[in-house]
């Protein structure tokens, strides 16, 4: 077997983290009593699987740390096989001579899992390593060791309680029987024998009261089933003869009713099937309506709040440029007073008054364009209000013409309300196309037509007012109505055009084609020709693209008018003043007397125009910048009114095709309803038998028509009242319950049977082949003691137990082994003849006997305190005992032990006791004896 050289742990009870050596034959852990020895042996019992000691386990040891991980690491060695074979190493396919074992514990779901790994080479405990090896369940961990030679025996031994391991001499003789047999894996395989013998005696007596009871059973059996078959006779008989009056006959001629509704349901199933869908599809779409709709809204409010700030940017900009133009106007008036100064004398009163008119003419004219600029802004403003509340504006003659029908009470519609294009690529061509069609009034009632013509005549309406519509049908593929949404009816002529007229990509593409085509920069064919209809983006009317388009070509225009009103507007305050100037002069002001009287106006004008032109600089870079945010929440509210629009549209389609289907569902369960009624009252005529469609079309087959079933019906009546028939309706219960209970009887005997004798010949058999087992068994345990004496230097003799095939006396046989130190004589086990370290050494011998294989060689043992209350001649006893056996041994002392129990150990480990108030444990102290001589060579057959 293999030998620990390392280990390594990680939040094992109170240690944090410790490396310790573990290189030496006989490796003696000292410390006080609490201070982690048996932890230690522990961490070893966990890391090769075994049960940890007295009533401990691994998952006390990692709960006291209070961490949610633990790790435990141990190098051992990896040593030739002697005989090679197949596996010629130990832990074999690894050749390496060191191997590192690997035991995680994590904490899994409020309970603590461990894993195991085997890794060849000495390999360090890191995070490659954790995803480089691969990891074993316990089992499967278990197998792999056992195949390294730690055998089910060993983990016996090896997990023996504290204190158990010096006190084996103790044990009597059958005891001592047990315990090997235990450890060998036969005690086991005994207590099933015993419990298969007792159950195998309950079996024979079972098996007689059953086959006694089954012989009385079959005779009732036979009398009750022929009494059973003349009551089937009558029951079958009577049966069909009632059947066949009371459902046959009524069925054949319900049946052919059956047919028709059982399809008209299924049709009805399968359009309520739809209707569901389409109610689903508009549940969600209506989800989407109210977000698209709160979005809308939201984009809105923050265009209208941009569009507020950016007047009121406006405002301060021409107040503040307003004050520095009249600054400067007043600096620039101070320059002139000063060059006329320098010629007043010789000034021309005709030539100024020229000057004068000739300034008063362009004032003038500069008014007016700035009128004619404020209008057409205050009307571009309301155009814009319209075309952010949803609507299109309309031309004057339109409002007029929509207003004379509101007045008149016709409801009625224009085209570009209802029209709605799905694809924005084909925006440009629909527009050409309804081009000359967007003023047309759509009414809503036909009746409505001849008033609505008679306010067209008067107004002189050169548009169409049209009363028919009818709905809008299914789109050709490939034509402009497949990208054009109604959202109601609309003139069938006009549906025709955008359905003839084929989308193409470019002339190229069209020219292949007779019909109809459009290209989408808007070049038309038709039966006359081709021609370019193109539209203006600013021009556009249909729709929320068009909408969106005219509104980016009004703020365009609105940016213009503001810039050039504002330009208008400086300039005629400059002609102002020097008419003003012209006309002092006029007055026969003179220069001088003008720069003198206004010099305290021009020195303060002087001084504020610097800081007035830095504030109309950064009120106009505000401005720029208001605007900017004004575009942007334009943009963004115009593409959630386009989604808006799109949504709102599609989930207009859907109501419609959920109403459609709702009134459809309607008549049918209306007629379906009728149907079950009559069949209702035909069932009033019928008996309560019932049966589906197909089961009585194929009773038609199979009787054929009501005359010939009535003629059969005839024939049985008379056969029942002539004939000696059972009518006893239980009979039948009783037959079948006897049956049965028979049946079940019978099967339960013959299995009982085979078992029983199965059984016994079994376990005959195995009883006397592993009497074999048991004896080979106990003369191997005695050839280990044997030799075991002869390295101790004490004489060994064991009695075979008297084992034969007979459950008394396997129950009590013993094994006596017996002693000699120091050739004074064979003493018993537990004799009181022997002293204290002869009673170790007897453990000893016995313990390390129960390790022994000789196809594992080597090997290591756990002694937990083996010199306790041992004199120093003992103990040194023990110690050379220890050494000589050539096995490693892992040996727990406390500290108040004499010296000498430190003289076989080649390596010393002290643990110490957690300090109160720290939260981990000092490290294990370690002390190597150093060996000059020569290491002993081991034994031929090593623990």
């Amino acid at each position: 077997m293999f030998q620990i050289r390392e280990l390594e742990m990680i939040h094992w009870d109170f240690w944090q983290a410790i490396k310790t050596p573990l290189d030496a034959q006989i490796v003696t852990i000292v410390g006080p009593n609490g201070s982690g020895k048996t932890t230690l042996l522990d961490a070893l019992r966990t890391l090769l699987a075994l049960k940890c000691s007295g009533r401990r386990d691994y998952k006390r040891y990692v709960r006291n740390n209070r961490e949610n991980f633990a790790w435990l690491r141990g190098v051992v060695s990896n040593p030739k096989r002697p005989g090679g074979g197949l596996f010629p190493y130990l832990f074999f396919p690894a050749t390496t001579p060191e191997i590192t074992l690997f035991c995680r514990i994590r904490r899994q779901g409020g309970d603590w899992m461990r894993q195991y790994a085997i890794a060849e080479g000495n390999v360090a405990l890191t995070e490659e390593t954790e995803n480089a090896v691969q990891w074993l369940g316990v089992n499967e961990y278990k197998r792999r060791l056992e195949q390294a030679g730690l055998t089910p025996a060993i983990a016996e031994v090896l997990a023996l309680e504290q204190g158990d391991t010096d006190k084996l001499c103790e044990y009597s003789p059958k005891a001592l029987l047990d315990l090997v047999f235990q450890v060998f894996g036969d005690k086991q395989v005994l207590d099933n024998y015993a419990e298969a013998k007792l159950r195998l005696k309950e079996a024979e007596g079972e098996l007689e009261r059953m086959t006694a009871q089954l012989s009385q059973l079959g005779h009732d059996v036979e009398a009750l089933r022929a009494r059973a078959n003349r009551y089937l006779e009558w029951q079958a008989l009577k049966a069909d003869t009632d059947r066949l009056a009371n459902e046959i006959v009524p069925a054949l001629k319900y049946v052919d009713q059956w047919g028709s509704l059982a399809g008209y349901i299924n049709q009805f199933r399968g359009a309520r099937k739809s209707l569901r869908l389409k109610q689903d599809e508009l549940d969600a779409l209506d989800a989407r309506y109210r977000a698209q709709e709160a979005a809308q809204q939201a984009a809105r409010q923050n265009e209208e709040q941009t569009r507020i700030d950016c007047d009121a940017a406006y405002r301060l900009f021409v107040d503040a440029n307003r004050a520095a133009g009249d600054t400067e106007k007043t600096l620039k008036d101070a320059e002139r007073l000063r060059e006329l100064a320098a010629s007043e004398h010789g000034a021309d009163a005709v030539a100024l008054s020229d000057r004068m008119g000739a300034l008063r003419g362009k004032e003038t004219a500069l008014r007016e364009a700035i009128k004619a600029d404020k209008d057409e802004r205050q009307q571009l403003a309301e155009a814009q209000f319209v075309l952010q509340s949803g609507q299109q504006p309309n031309p004057v003659f339109v409002s007029q013409m929509r207003a004379a029908l509101d007045e008149a009470g016709i409801p009625h519609q224009l085209l570009t309300e209802i029209v709605e294009v799905r694809d924005p690529a084909w925006q440009e061509a629909v527009e050409a196309l309804l081009a000359p069609f967007r003023h047309i009034v759509l009414l809503a009632r036909v009746t409505d037509k001849r008033r609505a013509w008679e306010i067209g005549q008067r107004l002189k309406y050169r548009h169409f007012i049209v009363p028919d519509r009818e709905p809008v049908e299914k789109a050709a593929k490939g034509s402009v109505l497949e990208v054009v949404d109604f959202k109601g009816d609309a003139p069938g002529w006009l549906i025709a055009l955008l359905n003839r007229t084929q989308r193409v990509k470019s002339i190229e593409a069209g020219s292949k084609l007779d019909s109809d085509w459009i290209t989408p920069e808007g070049f038309h064919k038709e039966r006359r020709g081709g021609r370019d209809i193109s539209v203006k983006a600013g021009d556009f009317a249909f729709g929320e693209a068009a909408r969106k388009s005219r509104l980016n070509e009004i703020a365009r225009r609105l940016r213009e008018l503001n810039s050039d009103i504002l330009e208008r507007e400086t300039e005629q305050q400059n002609l102002m003043r020097e008419i003003a100037g012209i006309q002092q002069q006029l007055m026969g002001m003179q220069a001088v007397v003008q720069l003198a009287s206004r010099q305290e106006e021009f020195t303060a004008a002087a001084e504020r125009f610097p800081e007035e032109k830095r504030l109309a600089q950064e009120t106009g870079a505000a401005l720029a910048a208001a605007q900017t945010a004004r575009d942007e929440a334009s943009r963004a509210y115009m593409q959630a009114r386009e989604a808006f629009v799109l949504v709102e549209a599609e989930r207009r389609r859907l109501d419609q095709e959920v109403s459609g289907l709702i009134a459809q569902l309607t008549e049918q369960r209306a007629e379906q309803s009728r149907r079950i009624r009559e069949l209702r009252d035909m069932k009033r005529s019928l008996p309560a038998a019932q049966a589906d469609p197909a089961g009585l079309r194929a009773l038609r087959e199979q009787y054929g028509t009501v005359r010939e079933v009535q003629h059969m019906i005839e024939r049985q009546s008379a056969t029942l009242e002539s004939g000696d028939w059972e009518t006893d309706s239980t009979i039948i219960l009783r037959r079948d319950k006897l049956i049965a209970d028979y049946a079940g009887l019978e099967r339960d005997v013959q299995s009982h049977r085979i078992e029983v004798e199965r059984t016994a010949e079994l376990t005959d058999d195995a009883r006397s082949a592993y009497i074999n087992k048991l004896k080979a068994t106990v003369r191997a345990y005695g050839k280990n003691l044997k030799h075991l004496g002869e390295l101790a230097g004490i004489g060994v003799e064991t009695d075979m137990p008297h084992l034969e095939n007979d459950d008394t006396t396997l129950a009590q046989a013993g094994l006596v082994a017996r002693f000699d130190f120091d050739q004074k004589g064979m003493m018993g086990m537990n004799d009181g003849e022997a002293s204290g370290g002869q009673q170790v050494m007897k453990s000893l011998i016995l313990l390390i006997g129960l390790m022994m294989d000789e196809s594992n060689p080597s090997g290591f043992v756990f002694i937990d305190e083996p010199f306790a209350h041992l004199d120093i001649f003992n103990i040194d006893r023990v110690g050379a005992f220890l050494k000589a056996t050539q096995a490693q041994y892992l040996i727990t002392t406390p500290l108040t032990h004499n010296t000498n129990v430190y003289a076989p150990s080649e390596l010393t480990l002290t643990t110490r006791k957690k300090r109160p108030g720290e939260t981990w444990a000092p490290l294990i102290l370690q002390t190597r004896r150093r060996c000059d001589a020569p290491a002993p060579q081991p034994i031929s057959e090593p623990v």
